[in-house]
């Protein structure tokens, strides 16, 4: 069931986290422990630091909070190579491609909210 909030990161990323759930869940069965939880805690800090952004105090906090959701992003990315090389662990399938686009996307939103929190902090300054 795809969740729509009207907001497409949040959307990607809350079935982002749901899939990781799973894909951890996978891995404990076949005694994965210490590898599922490294995806667990970093691939569901994803979405919740792209929840909170929604929530900023600021264009700047804004920005801080994607920034740490992206470096969550890039431990993901990390562990999710660890599995699909190594030979007992099993394939994380689409969860790298749907990584990489969450990555893109965020990477978007980043640099158009630097570019408009520059643009106002030069106006503020004439």
């Amino acid at each position: 069931m795809k969740r729509k909030t009207g907001n497409a990161i949040v959307d990607l990323s809350l079935e982002y986290a749901l899939a990781i759930i799973e894909f951890s869940e996978k891995l404990e069965e076949t005694r994965k422990y210490v590898i599922a939880k490294q995806l667990l805690k970093a691939g569901t800090s994803i979405g919740a630091n792209i929840w909170e952004s929604q929530n900023a105090e600021s264009k700047a906090d804004f920005i801080h909070k994607l920034k740490i959701a992206a470096k969550e992003a890039d431990e993901v990315e990390y562990w999710l190579l660890l599995c699909q090389f190594s030979e007992n662990y099993p394939n994380p399938g689409f969860l790298y491609t749907d990584l990489i686009s969450i990555k893109k996307l965020l990477s978007k939103i980043i640099a158009s909210s630097k570019a408009s929190l520059i643009k106002e902090n030069g106006k503020n300054n004439s």
